[in-house]
């Protein structure tokens, strides 16, 4: 394991559901966040990678068995002895406690480096958001095949991530919304390439033909 002096945490929209108990799973006291960077104060004597002073991240997930047929295939997420990051039961009995506590403790397989060139306070979404929309594009070999068409539909926190990354790996790249007020931050901010009012059904229309055409 690894200890971790929690410097940054961003916020997701699960931490409020977990905090209010929306899904009636919490159990209190309760400590959210899952967009963790600090800087690694202890390491494990098996510890490998990491070492004190080191600039780090830890996402939703803590630790998990590594040994079953889901933790072989990257699917540690199905993974019975799952540990989360908070909200959990930790090994020992312990409740895991997430960042917005001073420290943390987790295995080191499930802690990144953070570069840096990478200011520890813009690197913290990208440990749920960037994750969330980064996994697709790998699952469907985005990453290393450019010139690609992607459609990313809605321009929330995982939307601004998933142009980011879409336009990085050089694809071309639609922004799908029901705000046409977004179309602006769309392309100048971010670089999208083109933009679809969902909730305009001219567009939507030429959408459906130009894609029967091309299939």
């Amino acid at each position: 394991d690894v200890t971790i002096e929690i410097l940054y945490c961003g916020i997701c929209h699960t931490d409020l559901h977990q905090a209010k108990n929306d899904w009636g799973i919490t159990t209190y006291p309760i400590v959210p966040g899952h967009e963790i960077t600090g800087i690694i104060t202890k390491v494990g004597k098996k510890v490998e990678n990491f070492k004190v002073g080191d600039r780090a991240g830890i996402g939703c997930l803590a630790a998990s068995c590594l040994d079953c047929e889901f933790c072989k295939s990257s699917q540690e997420n199905y993974c019975d002895q799952l540990q989360f990051t908070y909200n959990g039961v930790f090994w020992d009995g312990s409740i895991t406690y997430g960042g917005y506590s001073k420290m943390i403790v987790a295995d080191y397989r499930y802690v990144v480096h953070v570069p840096e060139s990478l200011p520890m306070d813009a690197a913290a979404p990208l440990l749920c958001a960037g994750i969330t929309v980064f996994t697709p594009l790998k699952d469907h070999n985005l990453i290393e095949s450019p010139r690609k068409k992607i459609g990313v539909v809605g321009l929330g926190g995982l939307g601004h991530v998933a142009v980011k990354f879409g336009k990085a790996f050089g694809h071309h790249v639609t922004v799908i919304s029901t705000s046409p007020s977004k179309e602006k931050e769309a392309r100048e901010r971010l670089g999208a390439d083109g933009f679809i009012v969902s909730s305009n059904p001219k567009q939507m229309e030429v959408c459906i033909y130009l894609n029967a055409l091309l299939s």
